[in-house]
Protein backbone atom coordinates (compact mmCIF):
# COMPACT_ATOMS: atom_id res chain seq x y z
CA UNK A 1 0.00 0.00 0.00
CA UNK A 2 2.91 2.38 0.73
CA UNK A 3 4.39 1.37 -2.66
CA UNK A 4 1.62 2.25 -4.13
CA UNK A 5 1.02 5.62 -3.11
CA UNK A 6 4.94 6.41 -3.00
CA UNK A 7 3.66 5.85 -7.21
CA UNK A 8 0.47 7.93 -7.12
CA UNK A 9 2.89 10.58 -5.55
CA UNK A 10 5.61 10.66 -7.55
CA UNK A 11 3.05 10.63 -10.47
CA UNK A 12 1.68 13.49 -9.14
CA UNK A 13 4.88 15.67 -8.87
CA UNK A 14 6.01 15.02 -12.64
CA UNK A 15 2.55 16.17 -14.10
CA UNK A 16 1.98 16.94 -17.72
CA UNK A 17 4.90 15.97 -20.01
CA UNK A 18 5.83 19.47 -21.52
CA UNK A 19 4.91 19.50 -25.52
CA UNK A 20 7.01 21.93 -27.93
CA UNK A 21 4.01 24.04 -30.47
CA UNK A 22 4.52 26.42 -33.13
CA UNK A 23 2.44 29.32 -33.38
CA UNK A 24 1.86 31.13 -36.59
CA UNK A 25 -0.53 34.49 -37.45
CA UNK A 26 -1.52 34.75 -40.67
CA UNK A 27 -2.54 38.63 -42.45
CA UNK A 28 -2.90 39.87 -45.70
CA UNK A 29 -1.10 43.10 -47.26
CA UNK A 30 -3.81 45.62 -45.83
CA UNK A 31 -2.63 43.79 -42.61
CA UNK A 32 -6.15 42.13 -41.85
CA UNK A 33 -6.07 38.49 -40.80
CA UNK A 34 -6.34 35.50 -43.05
CA UNK A 35 -8.32 32.38 -42.17
CA UNK A 36 -8.49 28.92 -44.38
CA UNK A 37 -4.99 29.10 -44.77
CA UNK A 38 -3.28 25.36 -44.58
CA UNK A 39 -0.47 25.55 -42.37
CA UNK A 40 1.45 22.34 -42.50
CA UNK A 41 5.05 21.62 -40.63
CA UNK A 42 7.49 19.18 -42.83
CA UNK A 43 10.04 17.58 -40.71
CA UNK A 44 13.54 16.85 -42.44
CA UNK A 45 14.47 13.50 -43.72
CA UNK A 46 15.92 11.07 -41.24
CA UNK A 47 15.66 13.84 -37.73
CA UNK A 48 13.44 12.26 -34.74
CA UNK A 49 10.39 14.32 -35.95
CA UNK A 50 10.46 12.42 -39.05
CA UNK A 51 9.26 9.29 -36.71
CA UNK A 52 6.30 7.56 -37.97
CA UNK A 53 2.93 8.70 -36.53
CA UNK A 54 -0.09 6.43 -35.34
CA UNK A 55 -2.84 5.64 -37.60
CA UNK A 56 -6.05 7.17 -37.46
CA UNK A 57 -9.48 6.30 -38.33
CA UNK A 58 -10.97 8.21 -41.39
CA UNK A 59 -13.25 10.75 -40.64
CA UNK A 60 -16.23 11.74 -42.85
CA UNK A 61 -16.87 15.40 -43.80
CA UNK A 62 -20.14 17.39 -45.05
CA UNK A 63 -19.81 20.22 -47.65
CA UNK A 64 -22.91 22.20 -47.23
CA UNK A 65 -24.62 23.64 -50.09
CA UNK A 66 -26.11 27.15 -48.49
CA UNK A 67 -27.25 30.43 -50.36
CA UNK A 68 -25.38 29.15 -53.71
CA UNK A 69 -21.89 28.76 -51.34
CA UNK A 70 -19.94 25.27 -50.67
CA UNK A 71 -19.67 25.88 -46.87
CA UNK A 72 -16.86 25.53 -45.49
CA UNK A 73 -14.56 27.08 -48.15
CA UNK A 74 -11.56 24.95 -47.61
CA UNK A 75 -11.89 21.50 -45.63
CA UNK A 76 -8.92 19.89 -44.41
CA UNK A 77 -8.89 16.14 -44.90
CA UNK A 78 -6.43 13.30 -44.25
CA UNK A 79 -6.36 10.59 -46.82
CA UNK A 80 -9.02 7.50 -46.38
CA UNK A 81 -11.24 10.17 -45.20
CA UNK A 82 -14.93 11.16 -47.07
CA UNK A 83 -16.62 13.78 -47.80
CA UNK A 84 -20.40 13.99 -48.32
CA UNK A 85 -21.92 17.08 -50.37
CA UNK A 86 -25.25 18.32 -49.34
CA UNK A 87 -27.33 20.88 -50.96
CA UNK A 88 -29.73 22.47 -48.43
CA UNK A 89 -30.19 25.45 -50.66
CA UNK A 90 -33.94 25.53 -53.14
CA UNK A 91 -32.31 25.07 -56.38
CA UNK A 92 -30.05 22.78 -57.89
CA UNK A 93 -26.78 22.55 -57.78
CA UNK A 94 -23.92 20.25 -60.51
CA UNK A 95 -21.23 19.49 -58.12
CA UNK A 96 -18.08 18.83 -60.21
CA UNK A 97 -14.21 18.24 -59.95
CA UNK A 98 -11.49 17.70 -62.60
CA UNK A 99 -8.69 17.42 -60.11
CA UNK A 100 -5.53 14.70 -60.26
CA UNK A 101 -6.29 13.40 -57.18
CA UNK A 102 -9.81 13.04 -57.91
CA UNK A 103 -12.67 13.23 -60.67
CA UNK A 104 -16.37 13.52 -59.94
CA UNK A 105 -19.45 14.88 -60.54
CA UNK A 106 -23.06 14.88 -58.60
CA UNK A 107 -26.07 16.72 -59.63
CA UNK A 108 -27.89 17.43 -56.21
CA UNK A 109 -31.63 18.73 -56.00
CA UNK A 110 -32.72 20.51 -53.36
CA UNK A 111 -32.73 18.23 -49.70
CA UNK A 112 -29.89 15.66 -51.63
CA UNK A 113 -26.90 14.38 -50.45
CA UNK A 114 -24.23 13.14 -52.54
CA UNK A 115 -23.01 9.56 -51.82
CA UNK A 116 -19.54 9.32 -49.60
CA UNK A 117 -16.74 9.99 -51.65
CA UNK A 118 -13.32 8.34 -50.66
CA UNK A 119 -10.27 10.69 -51.20
CA UNK A 120 -7.10 8.52 -51.00
CA UNK A 121 -4.74 10.38 -52.52
CA UNK A 122 -2.70 13.75 -51.18
CA UNK A 123 -3.32 16.99 -52.77
CA UNK A 124 -5.56 19.30 -53.56
CA UNK A 125 -9.42 19.53 -55.19
CA UNK A 126 -10.79 22.46 -56.33
CA UNK A 127 -14.74 22.06 -56.54
CA UNK A 128 -17.32 23.51 -58.46
CA UNK A 129 -21.30 24.17 -59.66
CA UNK A 130 -21.60 24.21 -63.04
CA UNK A 131 -24.92 25.89 -62.47
CA UNK A 132 -23.51 28.88 -60.18
CA UNK A 133 -20.18 29.84 -61.38
CA UNK A 134 -19.80 31.66 -57.85
CA UNK A 135 -19.54 28.88 -55.95
CA UNK A 136 -16.03 27.05 -55.16
CA UNK A 137 -14.83 24.95 -52.39
CA UNK A 138 -11.23 23.18 -52.04
CA UNK A 139 -10.46 20.25 -50.64
CA UNK A 140 -6.93 19.50 -48.80
CA UNK A 141 -6.11 16.18 -48.72
CA UNK A 142 -2.71 15.60 -46.57
CA UNK A 143 -0.96 13.06 -44.75
CA UNK A 144 1.14 15.38 -42.99
CA UNK A 145 1.05 15.15 -39.27
CA UNK A 146 1.16 18.38 -37.87
CA UNK A 147 -1.49 20.11 -40.28
CA UNK A 148 -4.20 22.84 -39.61
CA UNK A 149 -5.94 25.18 -40.58
CA UNK A 150 -5.99 29.03 -39.07
CA UNK A 151 -8.66 30.63 -37.47
CA UNK A 152 -10.89 34.00 -37.81
CA UNK A 153 -8.40 35.63 -36.33
CA UNK A 154 -5.56 34.27 -38.93
CA UNK A 155 -4.08 32.19 -36.11
CA UNK A 156 -3.02 28.63 -36.09
CA UNK A 157 -1.39 26.61 -33.34
CA UNK A 158 0.39 23.12 -33.67
CA UNK A 159 1.34 21.31 -30.73
CA UNK A 160 3.32 18.12 -29.71
CA UNK A 161 5.91 18.30 -32.03
CA UNK A 162 9.25 16.31 -31.43
CA UNK A 163 12.79 17.90 -31.81
CA UNK A 164 13.92 18.73 -35.31
CA UNK A 165 14.03 21.19 -38.43
CA UNK A 166 10.98 21.39 -39.69
CA UNK A 167 9.47 23.45 -43.03
CA UNK A 168 6.66 25.36 -42.60
CA UNK A 169 4.23 25.44 -45.64
CA UNK A 170 1.47 28.10 -46.20
CA UNK A 171 -1.13 27.59 -48.59
CA UNK A 172 -4.27 29.25 -49.32
CA UNK A 173 -6.90 29.36 -52.12
CA UNK A 174 -5.55 32.74 -53.29
CA UNK A 175 -2.84 33.01 -53.21
CA UNK A 176 -1.58 33.68 -56.92
CA UNK A 177 -0.39 30.78 -59.17
CA UNK A 178 2.75 30.07 -60.52
CA UNK A 179 4.33 32.04 -57.49
CA UNK A 180 6.52 30.11 -54.99
CA UNK A 181 4.52 29.12 -51.67
CA UNK A 182 5.58 30.93 -48.40
CA UNK A 183 7.71 28.52 -46.32
CA UNK A 184 10.37 29.00 -43.57
CA UNK A 185 12.71 26.92 -41.62
CA UNK A 186 12.34 26.44 -38.50
CA UNK A 187 14.14 24.33 -35.64
CA UNK A 188 12.49 22.95 -32.44
CA UNK A 189 15.06 22.35 -29.37
CA UNK A 190 12.49 20.37 -27.91
CA UNK A 191 10.66 20.09 -24.31
CA UNK A 192 8.22 23.25 -23.74
CA UNK A 193 9.76 24.99 -26.62
CA UNK A 194 7.68 27.55 -28.80
CA UNK A 195 8.20 29.19 -31.94
CA UNK A 196 6.36 32.14 -32.84
CA UNK A 197 5.74 33.03 -36.51
CA UNK A 198 4.15 35.52 -38.47
CA UNK A 199 3.38 35.50 -42.48
CA UNK A 200 2.01 38.01 -45.14
CA UNK A 201 0.22 36.58 -47.49
CA UNK A 202 -0.56 38.52 -51.04
CA UNK A 203 -3.87 36.85 -52.24
CA UNK A 204 -5.94 37.66 -55.26
CA UNK A 205 -9.44 38.75 -54.53
CA UNK A 206 -12.16 36.26 -52.97
CA UNK A 207 -13.72 34.41 -56.08
CA UNK A 208 -17.04 34.07 -54.28
CA UNK A 209 -17.75 37.41 -54.24
CA UNK A 210 -18.10 37.69 -58.05
CA UNK A 211 -21.64 36.74 -58.77
CA UNK A 212 -22.69 35.12 -61.99
CA UNK A 213 -26.62 36.40 -61.94
CA UNK A 214 -27.63 34.55 -65.66
CA UNK A 215 -27.55 31.31 -63.75
CA UNK A 216 -29.02 32.40 -60.11
CA UNK A 217 -32.40 31.71 -60.92
CA UNK A 218 -31.69 28.42 -62.55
Amino acid sequence: MRGLLAVILLLGCIGPAASAEVIVHLSDSAGHAVHDAIVTLTPDAGSAADAATAPRAPATHVIDQRNEAFVPYVQLLRPGDRVVFRNSDNTRHHVYSFAAIKTFEFVLRPGESSPELRMDAAGIAAVGCNIHDHMITYLFVTAAPATAMSDEGGHVALGQLAPGRYTVHVWHPQLHPGHPEPTRQIDIAGGSDTVHLAFTLSLMPDPRLSMDREHLDY
